[in-house]
């Protein structure tokens, strides 16, 4: 009775390749190019995505993915407001959209892109029609966020935003990082709907960063860690807020309140129900501001 010779095992994946390593995993025989580094010998590429679909997501502290920590959100914000600051420019008629504004010529001038959207309540333009955000103009509450008035006003508010956004956008992770800025920002420009004269333009990211002063106090105190450092900042900031000609006092603090009002509500939802908390709070600061929105309306045009 005759025998047959053993037959050298190939690669599953390349049957013309032989080799004698096996996948720790399903057993499968695997040649050099389809080997992947296991914590114990080899696997072959199924099932080390299998694995990979099998393990949860990493998580922050409060929720968020593991993704913040690129700082997509914020370099996406900082992009956008420096491609509106360059079709401000580019729609400038007086050609003082970078600079011969205020603070001695420092700040810029208003351009036709900030009069469509800085936040405004309600005006006559010089063309006799009636504008802001009385007028149905709400769009105003969202695009002041991203409009400035001069180079040094925009590099300003970027400065601020690459080094606070980066480091909350990191601990929150991208989308909690996106409705904090947003609700701060937006918070801050119905702040100033409602206190400031109606016929008054304001514009610029600082009622986000204002926001994003408070919360990362806010957050750091809830992780327990030192905030000695921040406090002298913030309080600077609203020195200068309160000294400094046409700063918008209404929409710093607005920021500010509600900044810390949204990160409180991300910082210290229970872990249990911690994703549906943060969404109702979220919403429930949104329904309120819509709401002061519609009674300064109300009293606008009354």
């Amino acid at each position: 009775m005759s025998e047959s010779p053993p037959t050298t095992p190939v690669c599953y994946r390349h049957p013309g390749r032989e080799t004698y390593v096996r996948c720790t995993r399903c057993d499968r025989s695997i040649c050099p190019d389809c080997m992947r580094e296991a914590s114990v010998g080899f696997q072959c590429p199924e099932c080390v995505a299998e694995g990979r679909r099998s393990v949860r997501p990493a998580r922050t502290a409060f929720g968020g993915g593991d993704a913040g920590r690129h700082g997509y959100v914020t370099k996406v914000l900082i992009g956008i407001n420096l491609l509106v600051m360059l079709l401000s420019i580019a729609a400038d008629r007086g050609g003082d959209a970078v600079a011969g504004g205020g603070l001695g010529g420092l700040l810029g001038g208003p351009t036709p892109l900030t009069e469509w959207g800085a936040v405004l309540g309600r005006a006559m333009f010089d063309d006799g029609t009636i504008h802001g955000v009385a007028e149905g103009e709400w769009y105003r509450l969202v695009t002041a966020m991203f409009l400035h008035y001069g180079l040094p006003h925009l590099l300003l508010n970027m400065w601020a935003l690459w080094v606070l956004g980066r480091s909350l956008e990191g601990v929150l992770g991208p989308l909690r990082f996106a409705a904090l800025y947003f609700i701060a920002g937006f918070g801050g420009n119905v702040v100033v709907y409602l206190f400031t004269a109606p016929n008054r333009m304001s514009a610029g990211a600082s009622t986000a960063i204002f926001g994003l002063f408070a919360a990362i106090f806010v957050i750091m105190r809830r992780l327990g860690r030192d905030t000695s450092a921040i406090v002298p900042i913030l309080v600077i900031n609203l020195i200068f807020t309160f000294t400094v000609p046409n700063i918008s006092v209404a929409g710093h603090l607005g920021g500010l309140v509600f900044g810390a009002l949204m990160a409180l509500v991300l910082a210290y939802a229970p872990r249990s129900r911690r994703t549906l908390v943060q969404a109702g709070g979220g919403a429930l600061i949104m329904v309120a501001l819509l709401g002061l929105v519609l009674v300064r309306t109300a009293a606008l045009l009354g």
